[in-house]
């Protein structure tokens, strides 16, 4: 009996292992033909396994794509400064939906540096109200891959000439100006200007003798110093260290090559508005960047600032200043706004709030009747105090803060303007209307009596003498999250100036600008210099603003102001046509 058992167990065992081995090896395989077999496996990758979405990483050879961070309206940044366009920002209005790449035909490129087998990316922007389609998938099986063009629905679909005639815009919106202009060494007062779509003329070199375009007569220059190109991928000027044997600096760093005395190349920089340039040791140029589009802006604007990185007690002091302006607004003719942001603990805060409120404030002006009131009332208080509470608390910074002079210009049916400043900190924005001078903000600093009364108010009085608060001599700002959150007496309410209005006749001109500008110069003084300048120069035309915004900041240089200088001055009393005069 138990020899019966064991032989049933051991027949049992080989059943198992034949199942096992039979399944491992698969023997049916070899009962399909290659053909067949072949045939399967190609229908199942071909339609089932085909992404419907082609993979941006394996077409990155394919495209050129225009950089969705590029800004050519108008910002002044630290170190980073770019130009601003308000197409390129999001209201909170409309809803982009991201095509594919694809070709644009070789027409779209006429006059267009790059050729015609480059290819751009395209927004649709499309209404929230509409509801978004999805293609049918059985059509995009039916493409060859991989596919280049986008498959657009019905409901969106585009003519041909109205896509040429967005792609042209953007296009024609992509141009800068670029001014050199010497502030010290032998070569004192010298300028040069180009335009980026003027490829004739560049290269810019910059060198002590012919054939370089601006010639520096310094025997610390080498005869090819540096080199200035416009970069055609993002969008920049860039600036090149061509070997020189004293070098070059850009805002007080080297940008030489490494191996000192190799005479080779350094690697390409990028140039801001307000940048300096030192060649050699006396030498100095100043970086003037003026953006191009179409939207003409209807008064004079000049822009321009400076780190001042050599003034206090020959340390480097980095760019924390932001300057920005943006006309019109995004979907918004009648409106535009003009800001400075001074930043502490470094510029993180300053970037943030310079790229919220454009942002924000064309959000809140989407809303026809908020939009009515203001032109019924003249008056944007409302708008101007929203647009505050929701930048601050859009902001993440915990650490950095800024102060932040906003001034909202508007127009209206009879070509008059009106203007109304908000603020918080210490960068400041003056009026002339009518030879009348009008302050449009108020400081906030502790040691000031109006913030020390406030502060009194809120329950916490200052102890006497006291006027920093963990080491900050401001008491209103944007971000430093963490300091109010220790301490209730910090605050981001801004302070909102009457709306002014201006006609043809006022002769007004407005001057924003951080603290580096006042520190050294009294508003008084300010309007005066100014009168001066527009008397000397009003027969100039185009740039007038530019002249009298970088005159301000020469004589602010000369009273050795020791914080960086930034300043935007507008003047009402003329029109800017964005020219860029080139001296021969």
């Amino acid at each position: 009996m138990e020899h019966t058992i064991v032989t049933v167990l051991l027949l049992l065992m080989l059943l198992l292992i034949f199942i096992f081995l039979f399944f491992l090896f698969k023997p049916w395989r070899f009962f399909f033909s290659s053909r067949f077999r072949s045939s399967i496996q190609q229908g199942s990758v071909g339609e089932l396994d085909r992404p419907l979405v082609v993979d941006d990483d394996a077409n990155a050879s394919l495209n050129n794509e225009l950089p969705r961070d590029y800004d050519l309206e108008g910002a002044c940044y630290p170190n980073e400064v770019n130009f601003r366009s308000p197409r390129t920002h999001g209201q909170g209005l409309v809803h982009k939906q991201r095509l594919h790449n694809f070709s644009i035909p070789p027409n779209f490129h006429q006059g267009v540096a790059g050729g015609a087998n480059d290819t751009l990316i395209v927004d649709v922007i499309s209404d929230h109200s509409e509801p978004l389609v999805v293609a049918d998938v059985s059509q995009i099986f039916k493409l060859p891959p991989p596919p280049l063009l986008a498959q657009i629905p019905p409901k969106q679909s585009y003519q041909n000439d109205r896509l040429q005639d967005f792609v042209q815009k953007d296009i024609t919106e992509q141009r800068s100006c670029l001014t050199l202009e010497v502030i010290s060494g032998p070569s004192c007062g010298q300028c040069w200007s180009v335009q980026s779509t003027n490829p004739s003329r560049l290269p810019l070199t910059l060198g002590r003798v012919s054939p370089s375009d601006l010639l520096i007569k310094d025997s610390e220059v080498s005869g090819k110093h540096a080199l200035i190109n416009w970069n055609l991928d993002n969008l920049k000027w860039e600036l090149v260290d061509m070997g020189s044997l004293n070098g070059t600096l850009l805002n007080s760093k080297s940008i030489n090559h490494p191996d000192t005395g190799s005479r080779h190349w350094g690697d390409p920089m990028n140039l801001a508005n307000g940048d300096v340039i030192t060649l050699g040791t006396t030498s100095k140029i100043i970086v003037h960047i003026t953006s191009q589009n179409h939207h003409h802006i209807p008064f004079g604007v000049g822009m321009t600032s400076d780190p001042m990185s050599l003034r206090r007690g020959g340390k480097k002091l980095p760019m924390e200043d932001v300057c920005y302006y943006h006309w019109p607004l995004p979907g918004l003719d009648q409106f535009g706004i003009f800001g400075i942001c001074d930043g502490h603990g470094g510029d993180g805060a300053a970037k943030a709030a310079s790229k919220l409120f454009p942002e924000v404030i064309a959000s809140i002006l989407s809303d026809s009747l908020k939009r009515e009131r203001v032109f019924s009332l003249h008056d944007a208080s409302d708008i101007l105090r929203d647009a505050f509470s929701q930048t601050e608390a859009r902001i993440n910074n915990f650490y950095e803060g800024c102060t932040a002079t906003l001034l909202l210009v508007w127009a209206d049916c009879d070509d008059n303007f009106y203007a109304q400043c908000a603020n918080v900190g210490d960068s400041a924005c003056i009026m002339s209307v009518n030879g009348q001078q009008i302050q449009m903000t108020e400081d906030h600093k502790i040691s000031n009596y109006s913030e020390r009364r406030r502060i009194e108010e809120s329950g916490e009085p200052l102890k006497d003498g006291e006027t920093r608060l963990y080491g900050i001599n401001l008491a209103r700002m944007l971000g430093d999250k963490f300091l109010k959150q220790q301490d209730s007496r910090f605050s981001s309410q801004p302070y909102i100036s009457e709306a002014v209005h201006i006609h043809q006749a006022s002769k007004a001109f407005a001057v924003l600008a951080s603290d580096g500008l006042w520190d050294v110069i009294s508003m008084k003084k300010t309007i005066q210099l100014v009168l001066q300048m527009r008397e000397r120069y009003n027969t100039e035309g185009d740039n007038t603003a530019e002249k009298i915004a970088s005159l301000l900041l020469n004589e602010a240089r000369t009273l050795k102001t020791k914080d960086n200088t930034s300043i935007i001055f507008l003047d009402f009393d003329t029109f800017n046509r964005f020219s860029c005069k080139v001296e021969s």
